[in-house]
């Protein structure tokens, strides 16, 4: 517990400080989070991250994640960056004939999805931290609200948690728990939203009240994602670069869950 106190401590001061400094600072610190997740995911389907298929799914989940900016900068030919991503979803089809089918189908899927996951997810972080004015505020208050409703659904549930939420995919957590994390954030994040007048003065109490109750919500569910991932291939964490809380993917499963569904559905 200590152990797991003190990374934490620690990885919210740097996490937070990087927020703050925002730019080329942030962007470079969350294409180094993105690519230690994807090579998490990887290890997880016993793929290589140095190896052909490896590195072909790291350079397609890294063409999702880049900043337009830099996508033309690096590649200036008349091609979006998902257009790029089909050509290079059919190379990894070639390559299935090309290995003799060591590569396989089943691991294209894997690798394409994966990409798309981690690549869009932290790809939208990077797109909220950039918004004029209130990036930063927007970015801080999401984490907030995600951090609220993780540890108050955790709370809640070890109180009055009876009633298991999904058992075959996570045994602890109890629907009371989750509906607390939910309340809890709602109110936490109310009362964040007026005191920070950035929020208040571009962001009408409605939306906020949306992007609460969709970040506690469908925070919840990315949790989910990760741990039937992780219970799909029988391992207890996505790595370990965090001692006493896993890998990255397990710090940042909820965040690149919400943070593409609050773009999608024009909330941020």
């Amino acid at each position: 517990m200590k152990q797991r106190i003190i990374t934490g401590i620690g990885f919210g001061i740097v996490m937070i400080a990087m927020i703050i400094f925002g730019g080329i600072i942030f962007n470079l610190a969350v294409s180094l989070a993105a690519s230690i997740a994807m090579i998490e995911l990887l290890k997880m389907k016993k793929m290589k991250a140095n190896s052909l298929t490896g590195i072909t799914g790291l350079v397609s989940m890294w063409i999702l994640l880049v900043p337009s900016s830099w996508f033309h900068a690096v590649f200036p030919f008349p091609f979006t960056k998902v257009e790029l991503f089909i050509f290079f979803i059919l190379i990894m089809l070639m390559l299935t004939v090309l290995t003799k089918n060591t590569f396989t189908f089943d691991e294209v899927g894997f690798v394409v999805l994966s990409s798309v996951y981690v690549g869009f997810g932290f790809h939208y972080l990077m797109l909220t931290r950039e918004t004029p004015e209130i990036g930063m505020a927007l970015v801080l208050f999401v984490i907030l609200l995600i951090w609220t409703t993780d540890s108050a659904a955790y709370f809640v549930g070890r109180s009055i948690g009876k009633r298991k939420l999904w058992p075959d995919i996570s045994p602890n957590k109890t629907i009371e728990g989750s509906l607390g994390g939910v309340v809890f954030a709602l109110v936490i994040g109310t009362i964040v939203y007026f005191i920070l007048p950035s929020l208040s003065t571009y962001i009408s109490i409605t939306t906020a009240f949306v992007i609460m109750a969709v970040t506690a919500i469908f925070g919840q569910i990315g949790d989910l994602v990760e741990s039937a991932l992780k219970r799909h291939y029988a391992v207890k964490d996505s790595g370990n670069v965090l001692p006493g809380h896993g890998g990255i993917l397990d710090r940042f499963d909820s965040l690149i869950f919400v943070m593409p569904i609050l773009h999608l559905i024009q909330l941020i």
